[in-house]
């Protein structure tokens, strides 16, 4: 376990500012800083992992441009009772100070000197770790089945650890294939197993969509109606033309500086949703530019929270409304601390999480005979946005095309028509092969060029076929 008295700064932080050094710019440091403890903070008190482990993996191969100043920064410090975790940068600079709450994972301060009182929720979780798979986590059967096809398959899973055969500079951290409902393959690299959360990135934003299905089933809005959000609500404002759709869509219009138009100022800074990723202007009109942003999700969400005007109901819904009844045990859904969910990126959750997700796509909405989702909601996820997106990359390969949050791909990537994917940075994926019935979970801490998602789809597809 992490000592808070054994991760106390051993060097004084003089050490940015040498006297042949330029002025070190205090707002980057201070994002560096709020990225190690944020990391510091989930991955300790989401998924259980130790200080080595975290510097080895959460907090190695990072951001470029992060990384000089990751490495000379002081420990974390760590209050296990408390459960916070703190980070210095600069002398006379306040700490990047991050606390952990049950089902909400951790939360950045603005600044340490702030009074801080996050929300919480109280729901319990049920112990279904006893029940059997997909409800709980008892699996029957044998993983990798003593036959050819079952030999052949581990040996294609195997492959996605070597940090080569998929792709230079891969870290795979778990695989996990289901195929008509029954784990017929999963396999975790040292350090991890079933029960160990791990960050989405954009992941996020297909389990954001889901949340959106949920709350468009249970009739509280729907993607066809303006998002309506206050700051878009004065006389004139054209983003008052902004639907639920366009925001699953990627497709407001709204400003994009950069490409997914980073939002470190929220994941790593403290950040609220409604200073950063609400504001920006438009730029073209809703639902005609393709543009991949992280403000677009957060603003679904933040549309969904204006709806419920109960600011406790809606932080509890993705529990009570997917989560709970999905058996999805393990997974935490983080939010700002005025009480907003990032979920364009900070949710932590398992590979058996995620297949359960891709369960419910495959079952078009429902679970257990209950109906989550609107009946036709997986198709309306995996259906082509009408705004066009690039088709081929640089290098010329195949971009994949996108419907509502979630990725599309097809014969043009040598994957059967109608595949779909949740995909996020350092290579999380959740691909969706309705034709085969077939899912295919990854997850890991790549850095370089990624992992051969699409090669490595067909490999388990032909190997499940033999």
């Amino acid at each position: 376990m992490l000592k808070s008295t054994a991760l106390c700064a051993a060097m004084s932080l003089t050490m940015w500012a040498s006297a042949d050094a330029q002025t070190p710019d205090r707002a980057h440091l201070s994002l560096v800083a709020g990225y190690k403890a944020a990391f510091t903070c989930s991955a300790h008190f989401n998924a259980g992992r130790g200080v080595e482990q975290i510097a080895g993996d959460e907090l190695n191969r990072i951001y470029p441009g992060y990384r000089e100043a990751m490495a000379r920064l002081p420990d974390a410090v760590v209050d296990e009772e408390k459960k916070t975790v703190s980070v210095s940068y600069m002398d006379g600079a306040p700490p990047r100070f991050v606390q952990w709450r049950p089902l909400l994972g951790c939360v950045q301060a603005p600044t340490m000197g702030a009074a801080f009182d996050p929300p919480v929720i109280d729901l319990e979780r049920k112990d279904q770790s006893g029940k059997a798979w997909p409800l709980g986590d008892k699996v029957s059967g044998k993983i990798f089945a003593d036959t050819p096809q079952g030999f052949y398959l581990a040996g294609v899973v195997a492959d996605a650890f070597d940090r080569s055969s998929y792709g230079e500079g891969t870290e795979t951290t778990a695989v996990l294939v289901v195929e008509n409902g029954v784990i017929v393959a999963e396999k975790y690299r040292e350090g991890f197993d079933a029960w160990t959360s791990q960050r989405t990135w954009s992941v996020a934003k297909s389990i954001a969509a889901t949340v959106i299905g949920a709350a468009v089933e249970k009739g509280l809005m729907a993607v066809d109606e303006p998002a309506g959000l206050d700051a878009w609500s004065s006389p004139g404002d054209p983003r008052a033309n902004i639907t639920i759709e366009n925001l699953l869509h990627m497709s407001s219009g709204l400003a994009t500086p950069t490409v997914g138009n980073r939002t470190d100022d929220v994941y790593f800074g403290g950040g609220r949703v409604v200073d950063y990723a609400i504001t920006n202007r438009l730029v073209a009109k809703p639902g005609v530019r393709w543009a991949y942003a992280n403000n677009d999700t957060m603003a679904a969400m933040r549309a969904l929270r204006e709806r419920m005007d109960d600011n406790r109901k809606y932080l509890e819904f993705p529990f009570t409304a997917l989560l709970n009844p999905l058996g999805m045990n393990h997974t935490f859904l983080e939010a700002d601390w005025n009480g907003d969910f990032v979920m364009s990126s900070q949710v932590w959750t398992t590979a058996r999480d995620l297949a359960r997700i891709g369960l419910l796509y495959l079952n078009d909405g429902v679970w257990e005979g209950r109906r989550i989702l609107p009946e036709g909601w997986a198709e309306y996820a995996a259906s082509p946005a009408p705004a066009p997106l690039p088709m081929t990359r640089a290098d010329g390969s195949q971009f994949p095309g996108y419907g509502a949050q979630f990725w599309l791909y097809g014969p043009r990537h040598g994957l059967p028509e109608g595949t779909y994917a949740a995909r996020g940075n350092r290579g999380q994926i959740l691909m969706i092969i309705p034709s085969r019935n077939v899912l295919i979970v990854r997850r890991g801490f790549d850095d370089g060029g990624g992992f051969d998602i699409e090669r490595f789809t067909a490999d388990i597809l032909e190997a499940l076929a033999d």
